[in-house]
């Protein structure tokens, strides 16, 4: 009777085994699912982490902008105001030249002033086409000695001399010409962008630089506006359309003559 409870002892010994190893089997294989589970969220968390960087990078570029083109406004603004009292002042000295015959014996004083005053302007302004301007204003001068001259051309001209003044404000151009760099005078290309900016980049894109208006005199950039600036030389060449440039710009001047950095 308990010999043949023997064989029975030992294969039920046997299954427990048997399901012991199945079970170790299905632990070890759910232990490695949650393994793999940990390693594919940190992998996501890292994606996510990763984004947010980026995010934040987005951000702060978008505001960087925002603040370069509420410089622009401010400065759009003033151009705005300067422009409109300089037509408004054309307009009335117009009207006086059509109206009144008396004005002829003060229309010659009067013009002298205005070259004077467009003179001045020129050497204070941004020192883009330098040449070019100077010699506009010469032939003005020279133009108020000559007697086959009228009087009612001469103002024509002087006006358009000023609107050329005033369209410089309002275009984007690209032109060559030479600076002196560390000592040595060099090839370089211009880009001037309205009254706001004046740039200036070398043929090996060694050298790059801006007008600083407020310290009158050329500052050097690093290499980080050397795309900007190129490609504000396509835009002005018109090998491409309009677009967002970043450039140095000066911050407005604050209340009792302090100045903000570049943006």
């Amino acid at each position: 009777m308990r010999g043949s409870r023997l064989p029975v002892f030992w294969l039920v010994m046997a299954w427990l085994a048997t399901a012991g190893v199945a079970r170790a089997d299905q632990l070890q294989q759910l232990i490695q699912r949650v393994v793999e589970q940990n390693a594919a969220l940190a992998r996501t968390q890292k994606k996510i982490n990763k984004m947010s960087d980026s995010s934040a990078d987005l951000v702060a570029q978008y505001r960087a902008v925002l603040e370069q083109l509420e410089s622009i406004r401010a400065y759009n603004a003033q151009v705005r105001k300067l422009v409109q009292s300089q037509q408004e002042e054309m307009k009335r000295i117009q009207q006086q030249i059509d109206s009144a015959a008396s004005v002829g014996r003060e229309l010659v004083p009067l013009m002298q002033r205005m070259i004077d005053s467009l003179a001045a302007f020129v050497e204070l302004d941004v020192p883009f086409l330098m040449k070019e301007r100077h010699q506009r204003v010469e032939r003005l001068r020279q133009m108020m000695n000559r007697a086959d001259v009228a009087d009612s051309e001469k103002f024509r001209r002087l006006l358009e001399a000023y609107q050329i003044e005033v369209n410089y404000g309002h275009t984007i151009e690209d032109y060559s010409g030479e600076l002196e760099l560390e000592g040595k005078k060099l090839n370089v290309a211009f880009l001037r962008i309205g009254r706001l900016a004046l740039l200036y980049i070398t043929p090996d894109e060694q050298h790059l630089g801006f007008w600083n208006q407020q310290a009158r005199r050329f500052e050097p950039l690093g290499p980080e506006y050397l795309d900007a600036i190129k490609k504000g030389l396509r835009i002005a060449r018109k090998q491409t359309t309009y677009d967002l440039l970043r450039i140095p710009v000066p911050a407005p001047q604050e209340a009792g003559g302090k100045e903000g950095g570049r943006s």
